[in-house]
């Protein structure tokens, strides 16, 4: 008998919070369940933050239930509350457009879109068309401004001054749930635990507006074990699109995460099974380097391919060996030769001071040789037309000067 989801999800550490779960325990055993997760078009690619979200979609799939993803062509044009200390920068159309499309070529690589398998839906089909009476009396006038207050999502806009317009926020996310619902048979909800309140009160809506049952369900936030949201780094987001962050750096975020946080992100970020999981992460010792590979790898996999994967691996295994054949490659202009600006040339640092403190902490190589911060190219690398450069033990570059 094939596992119900729900064991799968709670197993992996997925499963946060969750309403009427013996009813929707059951219906996910019984049947095929629609489903939905929002992603709102808030840049033009997803990041790491959305990857349990997506590999939360892929595992239900494979259980036999139907996603949808919903595109916030329409709550992207106000903005989600949620977390937020500061209101979100408002978006052209024009932007939320382009941005939407690029979510949509993405999730390809998660989720089976072919046959009906899955649906993909941008909430601007109703939400940009709707007559605000007629939605503030259908709609407005099931929802309590002093339960909403309560939320979480509004507590932290409260402290500096939440508007209006994201005030309606919460109400148009239920109303999407009422939609799918409607449209699609859609009974279920799922997304981040920041997502709490929302997706609550979509299920309740439906539920005191149909007099349906309707589920609400929410997942772990990818965070270290310090409780700090994970997919940040000195250059910025990590990235799902190659072009924003590159496969190599992509998988040595993932190589160089905390030893605490290995086991965890194997289970929520990959398809190894709980048991082997267990195995290679037992031992909190140098042993876990052989995880964190297993991790890196497989995660650039799902994400970018196996050739990619494959290829990125040969570059890796190449820079601790020194085979600058198929050592990762960066070009640099012959007119940069000060050290610390050839750090922030090739990505390395942001900015001279960052370079500076780690060169003369002694975290940088040329060739084989340690560099002081007054550190010039010779003119005999600069003939060579090339070198090694190492930024401590992990990253090793071979630059091509032009």
């Amino acid at each position: 008998m094939a596992k119900n989801v729900f064991d799968i999800l709670k197993e992996r550490d997925f499963i946060k919070q969750v309403v009427f779960e013996d009813e929707l325990y059951k219906k996910l055993g019984e049947e095929q369940v629609t489903f939905y997760i929002g992603f709102d078009p808030t840049a033009d690619s997803l990041h790491v933050g959305h990857f349990v979200q997506l590999m939360a979609m892929a595992h239900m799939q494979k259980a036999g239930h139907r996603p949808i993803a919903l595109i916030g062509g329409g709550t992207g044009m106000v903005g989600d509350p949620s977390g937020r200390t500061d209101m979100r920068s408002l978006m052209t159309a024009e932007t939320v457009n382009h941005n939407c499309e690029a979510f949509k070529k993405q999730m390809a690589k998660f989720i089976d879109f072919s046959d009906g398998k899955a649906l993909m839906v941008n909430n601007a089909d109703w939400l940009l068309k709707l007559n605000y009476i007629d939605f503030l009396r259908d709609v407005g006038s099931l929802f309590s401004v002093n339960r909403m207050l309560t939320a979480e999502c509004y507590k932290q806009r409260l402290e500096k001054g939440l508007t209006f317009l994201e005030f309606n926020y919460m109400l148009m996310q239920s109303y999407d749930f009422l939609m799918l619902f409607e449209k699609y048979g859609c009974s279920l909800q799922l997304g981040g635990d920041d997502q709490w309140s929302n997706i609550l009160s979509g299920a309740d809506l439906i539920r005191r507006k149909l007099n349906k049952p309707a589920f609400a369900l929410t997942f772990s936030l990818l965070t270290t074990s310090e409780g700090i949201k994970m997919g940040k780094t000195a250059k910025g987001a990590v990235w799902l699109d190659p072009e924003k962050t590159s496969p190599f750096d992509f998988y040595q975020y993932w190589r160089n995460i905390d030893d605490n946080d290995v086991e965890k992100c194997m289970k929520l970020l990959t398809f190894i099974p709980v048991e082997e999981i267990k195995e290679l992460t037992a031992h909190k010792d140098e042993r876990m380097n052989a995880a964190k590979i297993r991790l890196a790898y497989e995660v650039t996999k799902i994400v970018h391919g196996q050739d990619v994967a494959d290829s990125v691996m040969a570059q890796v295994n190449a820079s601790f060996s020194n085979d600058s054949e198929n050592m990762p490659k960066k070009e640099l202009s012959s007119s940069v030769t000060d050290i610390c600006d050839i750090l922030v040339a090739t990505g390395l640092t942001k900015s001279r001071g960052e370079a500076r403190r780690l060169v003369d902490g002694g975290g940088v190589k040329i060739d084989d040789f340690a560099v002081k911060s007054d550190y010039q190219l010779s003119d005999e690398i600069k003939q060579k037309g090339s070198f090694v450069l190492h930024k401590g033990k992990k990253v090793h570059l071979l630059i091509e000067i032009k």
